[in-house]
């Protein structure tokens, strides 16, 4: 099972971080109210640089063994496809193709899958 575990947190993982690409290219921050005022190259920095810090958090974290971080992924992709689901109507929402949908979507789902599973298991 925990072969499973790991391989079903690599997959949500890539997923998420496969969304941020695609968030990137579908102008996402057009979504925030403090950012899609903004020219389009302030916004575009304000809104890519940070994901270099959280990118660099996360992977220390999971390099450090941090077991909670799983559930905390794990939390947070759920919460995110639910915010994707409430905003899919939003006017500014670009991300409503089928990849960027089955990304999102994806990653909720096997996030769902794999935070019942290690509760069940540990």
């Amino acid at each position: 099972m925990n072969i499973f575990l790991t391989l079903l947190f690599a997959i949500e993982l890539a997923l998420l971080l496969t969304h941020e690409m695609d968030a990137v290219r579908h102008k996402e921050w057009m979504l925030f109210i403090g950012l899609r005022n903004l020219p389009e190259q302030t916004a575009y920095w304000v809104f890519t640089l940070p994901h270099i810090l959280l990118y660099a958090l996360l992977f220390f974290l999971l390099l450090s063994a941090n077991t909670a971080l799983f559930y905390v992924i794990d939390i947070f992709l759920i919460g995110h496809l639910v915010l994707h689901f409430l905003f899919r109507k939003h006017p500014n929402n670009q991300l409503t193709g089928f990849i960027s949908l089955l990304i999102i979507y994806s990653a909720g789902i096997i996030a769902g899958l794999h935070l019942v599973l290690l509760i069940l298991f540990n």
